[in-house]
């Protein structure tokens, strides 16, 4: 499956391919969300290409490019929907005292093909190639999230794809954290290493942007992260790892700039968190008293909804997000 050596030895993740939906491939899935929390997808069969995702790498490099000023009407808003400058997140709250040494652009959820949110003008031509690649992002995640419902025996068909009935969206280093939503994913570049995660013995340890043995060397396979919101919702049997992005050696040293780009899957608002129907979820516990996501937020109090999660990790990484912006959301 997969191996974690001594000290920043690299951490072996499984890579999995999702052409076919059987249940032994959601046992592989499974399997790799319990004990790791993270795992590969094979690009082969998802409809991903090594084309369409160097598109939209362009689109990152060529915005964080411009000027702070031609970036400003795209400033972030309550909605979480914009750009971020340069310490502007603070993932994580409990040992940060400045943000994180990052930019970041999030684009929310795109209707009838548009996106709800100020664009760069540069994108205002090209929205139909966003589009696509946030249509592809939104059949992976729910090629995955149902793979884990025959892993985990749910009986209910396309139990969680079926209440993933919302866009999600997509947002470059980062502190320590856990994601708020489903499921992650997440496209790096090749030569931009950075990523790791925390391991069972308390150590963080690298995760390598291609994996030893992988069928290409430019063309990275999708990773994949547990987040917070399904780890409560399956009463902790999936693991939501903590991971953090570093500054690799060259980058110290002026190397190239860190470029990712993660697409982040969420339930429609209104969905209830009550344990997901599974004989497998029923015997595993949750502790009542447990936080739960690294940096704050959520509780593991019974009952709230997909909303009510999300909002409570947000108002936990934003600063700006006080009293009023919990009105507004609260009547969005």
């Amino acid at each position: 499956m997969g191996s974690i050596g001594a000290g920043n030895s690299a951490i072996q993740l499984p890579v999995i391919g999702i052409s076919d939906f059987t249940v032994e491939v959601g046992k592989k899935v499974l399997e790799a969300a319990t004990t790791f929390g993270f795992l590969y997808i094979d690009t082969n069969g998802t409809g991903f290409t090594e084309s369409i995702v160097d598109r939209e790498f362009a689109f990152s490099r060529q915005f964080f490019a411009l000027p702070e000023a031609e970036k400003e009407p795209c400033r972030i808003d309550n909605t979480n929907r914009g750009w971020t400058g340069m310490h502007g997140e603070i993932l994580d709250p409990k040992t940060q005292r400045k943000g994180d040494f990052k930019q970041a652009f999030n684009i929310g959820a795109f209707l009838d093909g548009k996106p709800q949110q100020p664009l760069p003008k540069f994108l205002e031509s090209r929205i139909d190639e966003l589009a696509e690649f946030e249509r592809t992002c939104k059949q992976v995640c729910d090629r995955v999230l149902d793979l884990l419902g025959l892993g985990l025996e749910v009986e209910e068909p396309n139990f969680f794809s079926s209440r993933h009935t919302q866009p999600s969206g997509f947002d470059v280093r980062a502190g320590a954290h856990s994601d708020y939503g489903s499921i992650t994913l997440l496209f790096q570049r090749p030569s931009q290493p950075g990523l790791q995660i925390r391991t069972p013995e308390d150590a963080w340890a690298p995760v390598p942007v291609i994996p030893d043995g992988y069928h290409s060397t430019t063309f990275p396979p999708v990773l994949v992260n547990i987040a917070d919101l399904l780890s409560y919702w399956t009463n902790g049997i999936l693991k939501s790892t903590v991971h953090r992005v570093i500054f690799p050696q060259d980058a110290r040293r002026g190397g190239e700039d860190r470029y990712s780009i993660a697409y982040f899957s969420h339930p429609g608002d209104d969905v209830e968190l009550t344990p997901v129907p599974s004989k497998l979820v029923e015997q595993h516990k949750l502790d009542e008293d447990k936080e739960v996501g690294y940096g704050g937020g959520a509780t593991s109090k019974r009952a709230m909804t997909a909303k009510d999660h999300l909002l409570s990790r947000l108002n936990a990484t934003y600063g700006f997000r006080g009293a009023q912006a919990k009105e507004i959301d609260s009547t969005a």
